[in-house]
């Protein structure tokens, strides 16, 4: 059977193998919405000569804007800086057509410790909507900011927010053949990069644990594939799949006790299995002597999707995790190269990867009408995950020749891109919701 050059690169992932990295990640909106909800974060008061690090409402206004729903009204622009609901004028935010208005105060309270008040108003009636005092270090304010910017977000769109979530992406450093490979951890806006895993050799396909806790990943330590799972408050981790052959594309069950995995027999044919990680006991899910690969879960594990070429070309398909023996279902049928599944939070929806004449997009496919939605307008977009929320999905694209992030909404109207001035990073994926 004859393979397309790109899906043998996707299989054995040398594509990150010549990717530069870079440190912090900065945001672009490239593409906001026309109908973004105006909101006035007024800069928080800070008593006496007490210097703060971190500029709260910058970041809550950072966040709202980064979401593509809102857009925040400059700084410039605000007539007066109140910092709490008795200093509002609500009259004078309305000629500058804002429709809320978050105000606040970071107070000290001790060595390093603060008390972050703070206050959402509808500026169109006057109403109070959220209030709140949040103790913080000094170390934890921006997490802070994230958590309040979530807690607005939530009130004015119905949706949790996911400013206070993680991603983890892929770089590379230096030229071959001296190169370094980088695991990085990072919140959701970019800051903070953590590297959790850093070889010589390629390391890719990292995926979340369902609680947060841990990444697997695929590292070519000892110049052969193998699969482990790190956790990331310890930073231990564990080689769960060292077989001979390809050990790729892990993805974790829902319930956290097992990966979907492609493996590859000695025949040269390559396949999903699961592996339960405490029994380290396999089951094969595919069975099609062609290419089987790049798995993932549906939301209540009763079914796993996969890419496959059984058909001629990359395609995707669904099978029971239960009866695996039972025939597939193909999904795809719209154009010659669907690939890389990745089911929505809600379970209705694959974001995929869809070629169009040379292009290569970032697609949602309905599960229930097998319509398919084309998100972005790249030319090499690929590696797309949800942020937990639905609302919004990361991948990995290009610009002027460079690989960067981008972000795009799940209705395609809001698009930004992270990059930096330098360097490249790879297969992104979003973490889920911290738990509470």
């Amino acid at each position: 059977m004859k393979y397309s050059s790109r899906f043998l690169l996707l299989i054995t992932g040398w594509l990150v193998c010549v990717l530069p990295a870079r440190a912090q990640l900065v945001v672009e909106i490239t593409q906001g919405l026309n109908d973004a909800i105006p909101i006035a974060v007024v800069p928080f008061s800070i008593p006496g000569p007490v210097k703060l690090s971190v500029d709260v409402a910058e970041v809550i206004a950072g966040d709202l804007s980064r979401s593509g729903r809102f857009a925040p009204v400059p700084r410039g622009d605000m007539l007066e800086q109140p910092s709490s609901g008795d200093q509002i004028q609500f009259a004078d935010w309305r000629l500058l057509k804002s429709n809320y208005i978050a105000v606040g105060k970071v107070l000290p309270e001790g060595a390093d410790r603060y008390q972050v008040q703070y206050e959402l108003y509808n500026v169109l009636n006057g109403q109070r909507l959220l209030g709140e005092k949040i103790p913080a270090t000094g170390n934890a304010l921006r997490a802070t900011a994230h958590r309040i910017a979530d807690l607005i977000y939530e009130q004015l769109t119905g949706v949790p927010g996911v400013f206070s979530t993680r991603i983890a992406y892929l770089n590379v450093e230096g030229t071959p053949p001296a190169q370094r490979y980088k695991l990085t951890v990072a919140d959701a806006d970019g800051f903070n990069p953590r590297v959790i895993a850093n070889s010589s050799e390629p390391i890719m396909s990292p995926a979340w644990s369902p609680d947060g806790q841990s990444l697997a990943y695929v590292s070519f330590e000892g110049k052969a594939a193998a699969i482990y799972v790190q956790t990331l408050s310890t930073g231990v981790r564990t080689k769960v799949s060292a077989r001979a052959g390809i050990n790729g594309a892990p993805a974790w069950s829902p319930d956290g006790k097992k990966l979907a995995l492609t493996l590859s027999r000695k025949d040269g044919d390559v396949d999903v299995y699961t592996l339960e990680l405490a029994s380290q006991v396999l089951t094969r899910i595919s069975f099609d002597p062609g290419i089987d690969t790049e798995p993932c879960w549906s939301m209540d594990g009763s079914k796993i999707y996969y890419t496959s070429d059984r058909s001629g070309s990359p395609q995707i398909y669904e099978v029971s995790s239960f009866d695996p023996r039972s025939t597939p279902k193909r999904l795809t049928f719209e154009g010659k190269y669907n690939a890389r599944p990745r089911v929505s939070p809600d379970g209705k929806q694959l974001a995929l990867v869809h070629q169009e004449g040379s292009a290569f997009n970032i697609a949602l496919l309905d599960l229930k009408t097998s319509a398919l939605q084309v998100l972005t307008k790249g030319r090499q977009d690929e590696s797309p995950a949800f942020a937990p929320n639905g609302a919004q999905l990361i991948y990995a694209s290009q610009d002027r020749g460079h690989g960067v992030l981008a972000l795009v909404s799940s209705d395609g109207r809001s698009q930004q891109r992270m990059g930096a001035s330098a360097g490249e990073v790879r297969e992104p994926v979003w973490g889920p919701f911290p738990i509470k």
